[in-house]
Parts: C-alpha cells; structure tokens; sequence
C-alpha cells in the first residue's frame, strides 16, 4: 500500500476546509491531491477529529496485541491436545 505525505492530523484539517465552505477542487488544487482521493479521506476520516482518530489507532494496536495473544493460545492448545491424543 502507498504511503501518503500527509499525516492524518493534516488529512482532518484539510477536510475541516471543506466543511468550512471551501470548493473540493480548490482544496485538491491546494494540496496537490486528486479527487478521488479527497472522497476517500472523507469517506475515512468524515467527522472525526485528531483525539478521537489518535484513540481509534490506540484501540486498533490493543486489539491487534490481543489477536495475537489469542493466536498463541489457541496454537499452544491445539499443540496440547495433540500430545495428549498421541499417548497409548
């Protein structure tokens, strides 16, 4: 997946523009994006704003700790219970 040159910060900001009254082309214009990609920043991030996109990537790393915890653990049981169906 491409990285983009904007941090999400900035993308809310740019869509804040828009919702400010300012003309899609003009914005893409501005910061040198298309618009497709506009309306699928806006289609992303649509009313949110930095704190509440700072907490949603915090719950997004835990979950995917905890993922893999449990990835782990089912790998371990399934291990176990493989030992134990082996013994005569």
């Amino acid at each position: 997946m491409k990285k983009t040159k904007f941090t999400e910060s900035q993308i809310v900001g740019i869509l804040k523009e828009q919702e400010q009254g300012k003309k899609v082309a003009d914005i893409c214009r501005e910061h040198g994006i298309s618009q497709p990609t506009f309306y699928h920043w806006k289609s992303k991030y649509s009313g949110m704003e930095v704190s509440q996109l700072k907490r949603v990537k915090e719950l997004e790393s835990e979950l995917a700790q905890y993922k893999k915890i449990v990835a782990e653990q089912t790998l371990h049981i399934t291990v176990l219970k493989d030992i134990v169906a082996k013994k005569p």
